[in-house]
This record gives C-alpha cells, structure tokens and sequence, in this order.
C-alpha cells in the first residue's frame, strides 16, 4: 500500500515549484525563494539597511538572469517585499514614478507608434543595409549617425527604432531557413532551422548583437552633448540655471573628445574582432534580404506604397515634433499611433493591440524598478558615498563626482542620482561653501557620470535594459553578461577620456 501511495503524492508536491516562474529552470526558482526568505531573516538580524542592499543585489541578479525569466516576476516579488517589509512606502512609490512617468509614456505609446511605421523604416534602412557592403561602416556610420540623433531626439526612442528594425531583419530570414516558418518562442538549440543554416544564422545573430550594441552605446555617448539628450540633463540644466546653448558650451570640452574616443573605439574593435565584435553579414543571409526586399518591391501594390508614404510623412513629423520638444515624447507617440492608423486605415483593434505587446512589459518592469529607487531613497542607501565625496576639496572632489554618480547609476535610476548629486552640489553653493566655477565643473560631471560610466550595465541606461529585455534579445543571444562584456571596450576608453576632461576642468 505504502509504495503505491508515493508516486502519487510526489507529483503533487511538485506542482507549485513547477508553476511557479513557469519554464525558468529549477536552480533558479529555488535561488528566488531562498532569496525571499534569506531577506526577511536578514531584516530581523542585520535591520533594514543590509536588507535593502541585498534586496538592490538581488533585483540587479534577475536582470542578469532576464534569458532565463523576464525580470518582472522575479524582480517583483522583491520590489513587492520591500513593501512589505516596510522599506519603503507606497507614496514615495508613487513619488517615484510621477518622476519616471514621461519614461513609462514614452515606453508604451512611442514603441507602440514606431510598430506602425516599420514598413517604411524595414524598406528605407534594408536598402541602406544592404547597399553597403563594408561591415566596418555600416557600423561606424551607425553609431555616428544614432549618437547624432540621441544628442536631439530620446535614446529611447532612437534604440527603439533600431531594436524594430533588426527584428524585422531577423524574422525575415528565420522565416526563410525555418523548416515550420514563423517561430515566435526562441529555440536555443535552433531545432526548428536546417542545419545547412545554423552557421549562417549564428553568424547573422553576431552582426546584429554588434550592430544593436554600437548603437546602444551611441545613444549613451550623443545623450550627454545636449539638455535635451537624456531625461537627467534637464535636471542637471534646470539646478545650474543653464540653457540649450550654455549646456552645450559648458559640457562640450567633455563630451566631445568622449564621442571621438567612442567612434575610435568602435574603428579598432570591429577592425580587430575584439569583444565579440567583427562579424560580418553572411552572403547568403545579404542574399536572402536582398531577394525579399526585391519582392516586396515587386508585388508591392499601389496602395501599399501610398500607406508607405503616408507613413513617412507621419514618421517625418515625428522627428520635427520631438526635435522641438512640442510636448512629452509619449504623447507624441500617441499622436503618432493616431495618426499613422487614422491615415492607413487601420482600426481594428485587435491590430492596434500588437503594436502595445513590446512596450508593456518593460513599462511594468520600470514601475518595479522605480520601487527599489524608493526604497534606496528611503533608506538613504547612497548618502554614506556623496557625504564622503562632498568632504573632498577641489579636482578630486570633481572627479569624484563623476566616478561615484557613474557607478551609482549603473546600480540605479540616472535621474534619481542626478536629482540627489544636485541637491548636495548646490546646497553648498547657495550656502557659499563651493565657488561658482566649482558648482559648473561638478555639474558637468554629473552629466557625464550618469551619461557614462553608467554603461557598463544592461541596467545603467533604460535604453539598454530595453534591449537586454526586448523579445530580440533571447532570439540573437544577447544576455546580460554579454552585454557587459562588449560594453566593456567602450566602457574603458570613454570613462578615461571622460574622466582626464574632468580634471582638467
């Protein structure tokens, strides 16, 4: 009787473990609970300061582990136990993401109107791409021509664009190798592709993690020449009382040689294979686009090519209203969606729906993320650090500034650092403690501090984490750990160019 009573009730023991994080693999869900339960013992031996740390750490870990689950769930749970645990409140929650709404809109409403400008945007940058034929300057002219338009225009935004562009290029050639077509899951032992391919698609994947990684970082390296390239500079702008041109006057003896140093760096990486860098694109994969896109062009109808048009005049309208800064980038990407689906017909809303499944994860992942910036800002987790710094004298102190706010916003929210370096920097002014000259050398490291060393994590800017947790990233294989890695080179020589303009300020 014993022994047919135990395969019984062995499934069933297992059934919440196998629930629960779904497909996420076993060690790792055990990792989680431990983690859950490590925090509440840690917050009744250690108090909640050590706990909160951990629970910071912890969260960082479910980003790095964003192929094996999607962040929100793991990273929830501990967001929702620093609630309630009291390390924070729901108000300074709330505080947090009022600060973080014009992120949240644009992630949901702008994703969501790039999604019906991709036809456009495939044929345009598809011709471009394949007109090409140097490796070398289709990615040099990619970080140039992505960090121009982040120094005027949302990194975001720009690395949207770019993310729906490769989609639409790796799709089109799964489709085309897959021996049952359209694979949406990720395979990562490609079972569903020929293996006549595999070489080829492997090699395609490692084109597009270079490609999408060098303009990941030229929106971190043109953020930082202008108020308007990264939400935190308008902070930093507002606090020093510095307009556009002041701005730019002000921060340009730093973030010029910084672009220099990054387009240099992009030049000897991909010329020498370095840092996973230097694939090229496949001939028969160049073959394959080549042969879709001319049969797209072929069987394209008239009425296909006007909904193009219509969509690059909308698309060209886009760029005027976000260059002029006519209103908050997420209400022009709603004045986008209505827009290019009022003019191309398209109302049903079942259709107008797909276009919102990219964005909304990652908008809900963000509110998570602002509920571990309260919880650090409730419990002055960073204040030890800037009390140090702030008892420094001189260009020390300057550099300091901009080492200190870097490797606190690879950890944290860039605007959150940038809000309280400021409010430190010029509560001494106003207090006369620091010289005029002072306060500005110290306000253009912290522009360069969150713009900068910030890079070296998936998490430092939301235009990374935006990738690392796109539906891209898995298909191409790009984790985590690898987006440190090839991160690393730019990492290095912008952070030391960046940092010897600093001290000679």
């Amino acid at each position: 009787m014993s022994n047919s009573a135990a395969p019984a009730t062995h499934p069933t023991v297992s059934i919440p473990l196998k629930l629960f994080l779904g497909r996420s693999p076993l060690w790792y869900k055990q990792i989680i609970l431990f983690a859950l339960i490590l925090n509440v013992a840690l917050y009744f031996i250690a108090g909640p300061l050590v706990t909160s740390w951990f629970i910071l750490v912890e969260f960082i870990g479910t980003l790095a582990m964003a192929l094996k689950c999607f962040p929100l769930q793991p990273g929830g749970l501990f967001a929702i136990q620093a609630l309630l645990l009291q390390l924070t409140d729901t108000h300074t929650v709330y505080d947090e993401i009022e600060h973080g709404l014009p992120v949240i809109l644009l992630v949901i409403f702008m994703v969501a109107g790039v999604h019906f400008l991709r036809d456009v945007l495939f044929r345009a940058i598809n011709h471009v791409l394949l007109g090409i034929q140097s490796r070398l300057i289709v990615n040099m002219t990619t970080l140039v021509v992505v960090a121009i338009l982040s120094a005027f225009l949302d990194a975001l935004t720009i690395l949207a664009i770019l993310i729906a562009i490769a989609t639409s290029f790796y799709d089109v050639y799964e489709f085309a190798v897959s021996k049952v077509g359209y694979h949406e899951a990720p395979d990562l032992n490609d079972g569903h592709i020929d293996e006549l391919h595999r070489k080829d698609l492997d090699d395609f994947r490692a084109f597009l993690r270079g490609l999408l990684m060098h303009g990941a970082i030229g929106t971190a390296i043109g953020g930082v020449c202008t108020l308007v390239g990264e939400p935190e500079n308008l902070v930093i702008g507002n606090e020093a009382s510095w307009d556009f041109v002041t701005f730019l006057s002000m921060v340009s003896p730093a973030t010029i040689p910084t672009l220099l140093a990054g387009i240099l760096t992009c030049l000897v990486i991909e010329k020498f294979g370095w840092f996973n860098y230097g694939a090229e694109l496949p001939v028969n994969v160049r073959k394959i686009l080549a042969d879709e896109d001319r049969k797209l062009r072929e069987s394209t109808t008239p009425s296909q090519r006007m909904i193009m048009i219509f969509q690059a005049i909308v698309g060209l309208l886009m760029v005027v209203a976000l260059s002029m800064h006519l209103a908050e980038i997420g209400l022009i990407g709603l004045g986008v969606i209505v827009l290019a689906t009022a003019i191309t017909g398209v109302t049903d809303e079942h259709k107008i729906a797909e276009a919102f499944m990219p964005g909304l994860p990652f908008a809900s992942l963000l509110v998570m993320f602002y509920v571990i910036v309260a919880m650090i800002q409730s419990q002055m987790m960073f204040n030890p650090i800037m009390q140090w710094v702030m008892s420094l004298d001189g260009s020390i102190q300057v550099f300091m500034v901009f080492l200190t706010n870097g490797f606190l916003s690879a950890i944290s929210d860039n605007v959150f650092v940038a809000t309280i370096y400021m409010d430190q920097i010029k509560t001494l002014f106003d207090q006369g403690l620091i010289t005029r000259a002072a306060f500005e050398a110290q306000s253009v490291a912290v522009v360069m501090g969150t713009g900068i060393p910030s890079i070296s994590t998936p998490n430092g800017q939301a235009a990374f984490l935006f990738l690392l947790t796109s539906a891209l990233a898995p298909k191409i294989r790009l984790s985590y750990g690898r987006m440190v890695y090839m991160a690393l080179p730019y990492f290095i020589t912008c952070t030391l160019v960046a940092g010897t303009m600093i001290l000679m300020l």
